[in-house]
């Protein structure tokens, strides 16, 4: 080495050295005072005249030491222990902070949470507010009742005031603002590490069903119970902000915690059906609709051709081009495999929510369901799209502007109850999709699912209400059940009787029945069609 060299790799070397030392010295300064549970080492971010703390504490912490706002000594007298909600009346209106709790979301939260290894939960928005806050005698509000100090104790650990130890003692009350139903995820949680069992409740904290336990979760999900003992221990974002700050009177301060969730929520865009659908990753039916929707010739997006599926909304507006909604091919999907793979759709009894079906399993879904748009392509219906028919005129009744077939094929309930029953023909009967759809060719090319709004249709009542002249979502399945009939009949005589008696019912109005000639006659001679 260069004599000249010498000293500069000397002073490289101490530089290097005196950061050693102080990360060390670092470490050991943060060791000290993160060991103390009532501190929380924090970063201070402001926005506007909102100053906030952001750290991450363990979901046990969370569990034990975030409350719900309605448990604050504010709600005390008028606190309802059996929902976790406050009373709403004329003295509690301008107090309550948060919405009411929803307690039907705790057990998938909770499922959601211990099932799904990539969970993750959005931080929680607390508020911080130590025991002075409620008492006006304390001497930590002025003559004219205004707080001399912030609710937030922060000790800041550099110059620039922006990372520090904040306190969070016993003393301090801390309860969520936004994201109190994570939290009653959470608490599902511990309950159910604590207890093995966790009760499913109604939204108003009534018990439903059977309660879910620890040992329901390792047999449907394969979970290692140690990896369930874990969770307790894994971190979650938290962000407070101080029930008062220096300056306010406490009216001022509630105003401005309200305001805050208010605005919180009216950020965040409540997600569509659809959109749920779209994202969804676990669910193998939705995995199958979008799989389809973006990929079978009958819906992809080509070139020239007006888009064929509505992602986000779960309706067909009247002027629409689209054939479906993504909505309508999830329930589709459902309905027509659910028959083939019972199992990804856990047991509504024990109350546990899908896993995500083995690639293999959901490209076999995937296949089946595509080949049930391959015949349905098939119908004259949907032939009629080659030739640039467009939807709205197949979908429109007659009376309606431009008129139209009033196709219910080009109706997502009609779809939807089309799937259905075409999935217990072939899953459940064991009908060859060819025999099915030689019948049904030759059932659409004389009208069959055409001008529902006619007393000649089989559909009218059922899916075509006459008296508000519009579609009839509640007759999806009687419909099913009409389309299984005519394919391939019903042998036992009391389901027969029992279907030809619904379908009088529906054709009734004020105690006559509408006659498949548009006559008036009475229910006992409304009979079912001939089997095709």
């Amino acid at each position: 080495m260069n004599s000249d060299d010498r000293p500069q790799a000397d002073i490289a070397s101490q530089i290097l050295e005196r950061d050693n030392q102080e990360q060390q010295a670092l470490a050991l300064l943060l060791e000290r005072h993160l060991t103390k549970s009532d501190r929380l080492l924090v970063q201070k971010t402001q926005m506007g005249a909102t100053e906030a703390f952001i750290g991450s504490v363990t979901l046990e912490w969370l569990d034990s030491r975030v409350r719900f706002a309605s448990q604050l000594p504010l709600f005390r007298q008028k606190f309802d222990p059996q929902t976790d909600n406050v009373i709403r009346d004329e003295e509690t209106i301008d107090e309550i902070l948060q919405r009411p709790l929803d307690w039907s979301r705790q057990a998938p939260l909770t499922q959601y949470l211990a099932a799904r290894k990539f969970h993750k939960f959005p931080a929680v928005l607390v508020v911080q507010s130590p025991a002075w806050v409620d008492n006006p005698q304390a001497p930590e509000w002025d003559e004219s009742g205004r707080a001399t100090q912030s609710a937030a104790n922060f000790l800041s650990l550099d110059r620039n005031e922006t990372i520090g130890l904040l306190d969070v003692s016993e003393t301090v009350s801390i309860f969520a603002l936004d994201g109190q139903h994570r939290l009653m995820g959470v608490r599902g949680l511990m309950t159910l590490l604590k207890t093995g069992t966790l009760q499913r409740y109604n939204k108003f904290k009534k018990p439903i069903g059977d309660p879910i336990t620890i040992d329901d979760l390792i047999d449907e999900y394969q979970l290692d119970p140690a990896y369930l003992q874990s969770l307790a221990h894994e971190k979650i974002g938290i962000e407070f902000i101080p029930a008062v700050i220096q300056g306010e009177t406490r009216e001022e301060a509630k105003r401005r915690v309200r305001s805050i969730f208010v605005h919180v929520n009216l950020m965040a865009l409540r997600l569509s059906k659809g959109q749920l659908a779209l994202l969804n990753e676990n669910d193998g039916f939705s995995i199958v609709a979008r799989q389809i929707a973006a990929s079978h010739p009958l819906f992809k997006e080509v070139e020239g051709r007006n888009p064929r599926v509505n992602w986000d909304s779960a309706t067909v507006a009247t002027k629409s081009t689209v054939l479906t909604t993504l909505q309508a091919l999830n329930e589709m999907s459902q309905r027509y495999l659910e028959h083939k793979f019972p199992h990804w759709k856990p047991s509504e009894k024990k109350g546990l929510i899908p896993m995500r079906p083995e690639d293999e399993e959901l490209e076999a879904g995937i296949e089946e369901f595509a080949r049930l748009f391959d015949y349905l392509a098939s119908l004259p219906s949907y032939k009629k799209l080659e030739n640039r028919t467009e939807t709205p005129q197949m979908r429109r009744f007659s009376f309606e502007k431009n008129g139209g077939e009033g196709n219910i094929l080009f109706r997502p309930v009609g779809q939807v109850a089309f799937a259905q029953a075409l999935g217990l023909l072939v899953f459940k009967r064991g009908l060859s999709r060819d025999r099915i759809f030689k019948k049904l060719r030759k059932y659409d090319t004389t009208g069959g699912f055409s001008h529902i709004e006619t007393p000649q249709s089989l559909w009218y009542g059922v899916l075509y209400d006459p008296n508000k002249k519009r579609i009839l979502v509640s007759g999806r399945d009687l419909a099913a059940r009409l389309l299984v009939y005519i394919i391939a009949g019903i042998k036992d005589d009391f389901e027969r009787a029992e279907l030809r008696r619904e379908l009088a019912e529906v054709r009734t109005i004020e105690g006559k029945a509408v006659g498949f000639d548009g006559e008036f006659v009475t229910p006992r001679e409304v009979g079912l069609p001939p089997v095709l």
